[in-house]
């Protein structure tokens, strides 16, 4: 606000209510003698709270230990072991390296004696077993094939 302008203002600006003033010294008074008769604020303390506010709070806190139980009980233990123990067994028993490698005159014997037909060993093995790299790893001589037919063929197998 301009200061030439000061003097034209008529008003403060501020209100107070009606009769204020008049009963403003009542209530100040009123007031300096409650704050004089109330000395005590309302609230108590009990006798040495402070003193045993430190054991209170320290025994309320305390934690309890908690119950522990143990991963690896006898229990647990003796079901684990019982386990593992029959898993064990079970593969030693099944695993039996029992196999024996048959040579060729086993095979042989085998089914000479048997008298086993050529279709029954025809139906045994599939044209992929059949190639002729199967055969060029055996070498035959000839008398040993005439040898064989002579001892296991007749003339009525000729015609």
């Amino acid at each position: 606000m301009k200061k030439d302008k000061l003097h034209t203002i008529k008003e403060s600006g501020f209100k107070a209510p009606k009769d204020y003033f008049d009963s403003l010294e009542d209530s100040v008074m009123n007031q300096i003698k409650l704050k004089s008769t109330a000395s005590n604020s309302g609230f108590e303390v009990p006798d040495n709270y402070f003193e045993n506010l430190e054991q209170e709070i320290i025994s309320k806190t305390r934690k309890t230990e908690p119950k522990v139980i143990k991963l690896f009980s006898k229990k647990n233990l003796v079901y684990v072991s019982s386990i593992a123990a029959a898993i064990v067994l079970l593969f030693t028993l099944n695993i039996s390296n029992t196999k024996e490698e048959l040579d060729y005159k086993t095979v042989e014997n085998y089914i000479l004696d048997e008298e086993i037909s050529s279709y029954d060993i025809a139906s045994l093995l599939e044209e992929e077993d059949l190639t002729e790299d199967n055969f060029i790893e055996y070498t035959i001589e000839e008398e040993t094939v005439e040898d064989y037919i002579i001892d296991n063929l007749s003339v009525e197998d000729l015609y």
